[in-house]
């Protein structure tokens, strides 16, 4: 067995649920400006032959890669985890400068979006919304500079480290009360 490790190159998709492939499109290509590049329409599902009639829509971003939804026809939308604060699982997608930023908050604002932000995060400033399925998604804009870039990298694992110790100890602490 070979030691090389192929890399991963990005990105192609991450897919979600959508109650309304419709709705779907018109939020991603009329509001946030993604094109509707590809659509696949079938009765079974490719990988395990199971009848589920669907259609899978993907939505290019600038880089290639894409978002795309499942609409399985019954106005059902992905459920949020029960224990999982709404904040947690999200998207985040990146924009090329903080006057983009201000616009993409603008444009959603003007069709009736709830926005959250723009929140700094030292490394990145973001705004958050919700599509019309309950992903959360992020726009956000890279502010650090590559130096602060390099030094995250190499705290990552020691950070790492110490939030797991920290997790070990925080547990037996609570099984020995």
């Amino acid at each position: 067995m070979s030691d090389y490790l192929p890399p991963v190159r990005g990105l192609h998709h991450f897919a979600w649920r959508c109650r309304n492939a419709e709705e779907t499109r018109h939020f991603y290509e009329d509001i946030l400006g993604l094109p509707l590049v590809h659509l696949i329409r079938l009765d079974r599902v490719p990988s395990t032959g199971e009848y589920c009639p669907y259609v899978h829509l993907f939505f290019e971003m600038a880089d290639g890669s894409n978002i795309a939804f499942f609409d399985l026809g019954d106005g059902t939308a992905a459920e949020p985890s029960p224990n999982t604060p709404a904040w947690v699982n999200h998207i985040a997608l990146r924009l090329a400068t903080l006057d983009e930023l201000e616009t993409m908050k603008q444009r959603l604002v003007d069709h009736g979006i709830e926005v959250l932000g723009v929140t700094d995060h030292h490394f990145v400033r973001s705004i958050y919304f919700f599509d019309p399925n309950g992903l959360r998604l992020e726009l956000t804009v890279p502010v650090a500079p590559p130096d602060t870039l390099a030094s995250y990298r190499k705290e990552a694992h020691a950070g790492l480290d110490a939030w797991t110790e920290s997790r070990k100890l925080a547990a037996s602490e609570t099984h020995d009360a």
